[in-house]
């Protein structure tokens, strides 16, 4: 995922001037709804030609070079069945490289795609202006080549299917393989530079061949103008032509490879080459490039024909070249011509360009038609109608369906493996192509009772990708207690006590996933009160495929970049001690459950815990965006910064994403040094546009939720043997404390000063007034 300040690369690493898709960093996590897909498909389809704005929620960046739309509807493929069958969905996962959840509001999304109409649409802007032509134009050369709207300069650039046609050279076909490439491999833009190509040639015993070269920038000026020395003994300097002669090449010793690499050093590795019957100049030049324009082309004549380059200048440019008293063609007078012929072209668009020269060039006028007309019907906004309108075609693949649609533009097929068949079989697809497959609401049907059961059994076990089992804890210890022990590896959504007959264990449901994966390696081996804890991931049918998941996750593009980080507080009161290094061995306890030195994907898997004084109890984070960007900067350029989090209250983690993977690997490899400032590193694993990974499965906490919620935010009573348990917490006999106890401040005690904190600090108060 991008966000719109990002700029251009993005994970596939397109080439640049292509178009894609940037979302918002505020939408990036809230469901899109319909209405704002259309503004999506309605803005990439018709562009602010018809007086569109870009889409409220996302950035459609170069739209000019969307050449269709395919939109594939997937019934029933819910955010949480993705991600359950998230090893098997290679192909959505790998090739699409945004992803954001969708909340559809009706039930036939194909047919409201083709008929929501588009809001505030310029119709006038819009509609094709072949449809005011005169007759006479509407099949002129010019106008059914390339259109009657203005254009950029890649509107011109030959295709390769147009550059073979033309007997362009090109790279990997026959009789080209002594040839030299430009290396041009970029992809160019509309402000790529331009640059002016001619040639002259003379005839020996091999044919044609290089006898000068000239070339010029974007601005007319010449920068290579070289005579050269054919290879093979020459019959014929065709000097009328050419202007070259014998006198003239005798002392040359420049050779067509002399030439070929000054041209290769010239050009920019997006620049487009322009001539007249360029074809020829290349062919004599032995080289390949892949972006050209030809001016032949441009100015083009009825059955092929083709105007000369003095004509067109004469016309055009109002400019004589090539004229009888010179000998021979100046090549850097052509090459420049040339240039200013396609600059020309492409700035006053082709329509302008035949009604301006129709008579001098093509030979003929316009007379005026009779004004008696029918009076044109009110267009409609309908999105289908108006592409059609517009000369683009539309379709929908899929079952038979109530479509919006006209009978005729209704592909209905029996399966999607049929559906997707023909859909790939086309030679020329539709503009605007809607898919409807049905494969996983096949699975789906059945009474309302199953699908429900189904979808609490997704959410179950994905749920169960957040959960860990810790124990045994020490007697006394309450679920509040389990709860801001977990805090410091991330947010914890639920704490269930499982008390069985000899020692008492707890599950700690995660929000995120990285929080379960840091509570495994932090936590696990951890002496609590001299009583050693083990965490460990519940074992069940839905885990089996876990850590399988887990790293197919962590390799996610959109994970490519991205750092999880949460935030340890120092505490001046001596606390619990983390004396373990989480780099696969543990120094206090021997029950780790972890090979040493266990890696993942060649990066450390955190930091390593030696004997710091950290008190879990007071882990409520104070993460702020400057702090932060200060810190993890050092590694590399940070991209996008996302530290959740409800109003008011501080973020319990962030998550970085860095320019690159290598920031991220700097971190990690880091994680030592970040420890001691007291923040815990590892690999983003949840997707960033799910604000947590459960929360795709809770919309809303449960009544049983809630009341759970509640009852942990009640401060446990303080009898005797809490008193007990506390001071041993604290690390100090009962007396030390009362001493001590005018040394204590509501920080060192993790309580900070905020409304939320008024019944904590009371409780601590009467805490306080025991113990003393």
């Amino acid at each position: 995922m991008k966000t719109e300040e990002e700029g251009d690369g993005d994970l596939q690493r397109r080439p640049s001037g292509s178009a894609r898709l940037s979302v918002h960093l505020d939408c990036l996590q809230r469901p899109i709804t319909l209405a704002e897909l259309m503004e999506l498909l309605h803005f990439a389809a018709l562009g602010k030609g018809g007086g569109l704005k870009q889409p409220s929620w996302c950035r459609v960046h170069h739209q000019r070079k969307v050449s269709g739309v395919n939109v594939v509807i997937v019934e029933g493929l819910t955010q949480s069945l993705f991600y359950k069958n998230y090893l098997s969905v290679e192909h959505l996962k790998t090739s699409y490289t945004t992803r954001i959840t969708f909340t559809p509001s009706s039930n036939n999304v194909a047919s409201e795609i083709f008929s929501l109409e588009v809001p505030n649409l310029d119709f006038l802007s819009v509609s094709k202006p072949e449809e005011t032509l005169h007759k006479a134009l509407k099949y002129h050369p010019v106008i059914t080549t390339f259109g009657t709207q203005r254009r950029g300069l890649t509107a011109y650039v030959l295709s390769q299917q147009q550059m073979i046609k033309n007997h362009y050279p090109v790279k990997g076909f026959p009789g080209f393989e002594e040839f030299l490439s430009t290396g041009s491999d970029v992809c160019v833009t509309d402000d790529s530079p331009l640059y002016g190509l001619d040639c002259e040639m003379c005839l020996t015993e091999k044919g044609y061949e290089l006898a000068r070269a000239s070339l010029v920038d974007s601005d007319g000026n010449c920068v290579l103008d070289e005579l050269v020395k054919p290879q093979n003994r020459v019959f014929n300097y065709l000097t009328k032509f050419s202007g070259i002669t014998a006198a003239m090449l005798r002392p040359i010793t420049t050779t067509l490879r002399d030439v070929q690499a000054k041209i290769r050093m010239l050009l920019p590795d997006n620049a487009v080459l322009v001539g007249h019957s360029l074809n020829n100049d290349l062919v004599a030049l032995k080289l390949i490039h892949q972006h050209v324009i030809d001016t032949s082309l441009l100015y083009r004549r009825e059955f092929g024909q083709k105007f000369k380059l003095k004509v067109l200048a004469e016309a055009v440019l109002k400019r004589q070249i090539q004229t009888e008293e010179k000998r021979g063609h100046n090549p850097t007078e052509d090459a420049v011509a040339a240039l200013e012929l396609a600059q020309y072209f492409i700035k006053t668009g082709p329509l302008q360009v035949v009604e301006l020269h129709l008579e001098e060039l093509w030979g003929y006028t316009v007379e005026e038609e009779s004004p008696k007309r029918t009076p044109a019907p009110s267009p409609s906004y309908r999105f289908a109608d108006v592409l059609q309108t517009l000369g683009r075609s539309v379709a929908y693949f899929g079952k038979r369906a109530d479509v919006a649609l006209d009978l005729s533009h209704q592909c209905w097929y029996s399966s999607d493996k049929e559906i997707l068949t023909s859909f790939r079989k086309q030679r020329k697809h539709p503009f605007l192509s809607v898919l409807q497959l049905s494969s996983f609401s096949d699975h789906l049907k059945g009474s309302c009772a199953h699908q429900q059961q189904l979808y609490h059994n997704v959410c179950a076990n994905l749920q169960d990708m957040c959960a860990v089992f810790a124990g045994p804890f020490p007697a006394g210890f309450s679920k509040r207690d389990v709860r801001r022990l977990f805090c410091c590896c991330g947010p914890v959504r639920k704490v269930q006590m499982l008390n069985t007959s000899v020692r008492m264990h707890a599950k700690v449901e995660f929000w995120m996933l990285e929080g379960a994966m840091l509570a495994l390696k932090v936590l696990n081996g951890l002496s609590v009160l001299g009583q050693t804890i083990k965490v460990q991931r519940p074992v069940n049918e839905s885990t089996l495929d876990l850590d399988l998941n887990l790293d197919a996750l962590m390799r996610d593009k959109l994970n490519t970049n991205r750092l999880y980080v949460v935030k340890l507080r120092h505490d001046a009161v001596q606390g619990l001690n983390i004396s373990t290094r989480v780099n696969g061995c543990v120094s206090d306890a021997k029950c780790s459950g972890f090979p040493p030195g266990r890696q993942m994907n060649g990066l450390l898997q955190t930091a390593k815990i030696n004997d710091k004084q950290l008190h879990p109890c007071t882990t409520k984070s104070e993460l702020c965006e400057e702090s932060v960007r200060k810190t993890f900067s050092r590694f590399g350029l940070i991209k996008s910064l996302v530290l959740p989090g409800k109003h008011g209250k501080h973020a319990r983690h962030a998550c970085i994403e860095f320019e690159s993977p290598e920031g991220k690997c700097a971190a990690l490899n880091s994680s030592e040094h970040l420890l001691e400032d007291s923040y815990l590193v590892w690999p983003s694993v949840t997707p960033p546009h799910l604000l947590s990974w459960v929360g795709m499965t809770t919309k809303r906490k449960t009544e049983m939720e809630e009341g759970e919620t509640a009852e942990e935010q009640r401060p446990d009573s303080l009898d005797d043997g809490s008193q007990v348990f506390w001071e041993e917490i604290l690390g100090r006999p009962r007396m030390h404390c009362r001493d001590s106890i005018s040394h204590l401040s509501w920080e060192h005690l993790g309580i900070h000063q905020n409304e939320d904190s008024a019944r904590e600090r009371d409780v601590w108060g009467s805490f306080l007034d025991l113990i003393s």
